[in-house]
């Protein structure tokens, strides 16, 4: 049988045009063999959680730089919830105060990660997530 590929869904929600860091770090997914859907700019959470629900997404990766990100993780995960999706892992990274990640943390978020952060972590980080998602599915 072979293993799924896991499937995650890059954003840029709100106005922020700078989507660098989402394309590198979408290339960087999918180098490390994750199937990667990248939504482009300017997505509404409801596009957004519409997408990786469609998509059947393990994971929404959220690239925020305009200080909005405790609004849009927020709506974001408060979305899942309300389409019985909330197993989807949540993750950034952008332009984030360190003393905001706390409760981005605590609101749902998986991780979130700053600039200069080297993408193997992120990866790293993603595959042990969603294996600990699944085994949990198992149990």
């Amino acid at each position: 049988m072979a293993v799924k590929k896991i499937r995650v869904v890059i954003a840029k929600p709100g106005l922020d045009g700078h989507d660098r860091g989402a394309k590198v770090v979408a290339r960087a997914l999918r180098d490390a063999g994750m199937e990667v859907i990248y939504t482009g700019l300017r997505q509404t959470p409801e596009q957004i959680v519409d997408t990786a629900i469609q998509e059947d997404a393990d994971a929404i990766g959220i690239s925020i730089l305009s200080g909005a990100h405790s609004f849009y993780f927020s709506k974001i995960i408060n979305l899942l919830k309300e389409n019985n999706a909330s197993d989807i892992i949540v993750f950034g990274g952008g332009v984030i105060p360190e003393s905001d990640i706390p409760a981005l943390i605590e609101m749902g978020a998986g991780a979130i990660f700053g600039p200069g952060t080297p993408t193997s972590v992120c990866a790293e980080w993603l595959e042990k997530a969603v294996a600990e998602k699944k085994q949990k599915e198992t149990v």
